[in-house]
């Protein structure tokens, strides 16, 4: 399936309306455009898909931001996954096992690799569910065969 498909059907609960795949980075995050110009950005470790640019300017002038480049990068945590699990295959990228969002660490061994289409689904499916709980709410995660 296509990533933009998984896009809108994971996250169309949000109201988004993929048109076109901008970048995407090692750890499974995408920037797409949509129907009307904005810019989104789905980051699977925080369960989230926000709009990050009203238009390809305001993109332009997000994408020169030190502070975006850095993040967007995701350096120490690229190099800290290579080093474990060295560079994945073309469409599988890296992954916090458990969200960030739920818990999950920002450490080697909570890092995985998986299917970039999957990745965006999960994260997708699991902010649709825990969608409106407040801060701190306790969840449970049941893992179905």
């Amino acid at each position: 399936m296509q990533i933009l498909q998984r896009i809108a059907d994971a996250w169309g609960w949000r109201g988004v309306r993929p048109r076109a795949l901008v970048m995407q980075n090692e750890f499974g995050n995408v920037i797409f455009a949509d129907d009307e110009g904005q810019y989104w950005r789905i980051c699977p470790e925080e369960l989230s898909c926000e709009v990050i640019a009203a238009d390809r300017d305001d993109f332009a002038r997000l994408q020169n931001s030190s502070e975006f480049a850095e993040d967007w990068a995701m350096s120490a945590l690229t190099e800290e996954a290579r080093g474990v699990l060295g560079v994945p295959p073309a469409a599988r990228c890296y992954c916090l096992k458990i969200p960030a969002t739920v818990g999950g660490a920002y450490a080697a061994d909570n890092i995985g690799t998986i299917d970039r289409g999957e990745l965006i689904s999960f994260a997708g499916d699991m902010a649709k569910q825990i969608d409106g709980l407040p801060d701190g709410a306790e969840i449970e995660l049941k893992v179905l065969t």
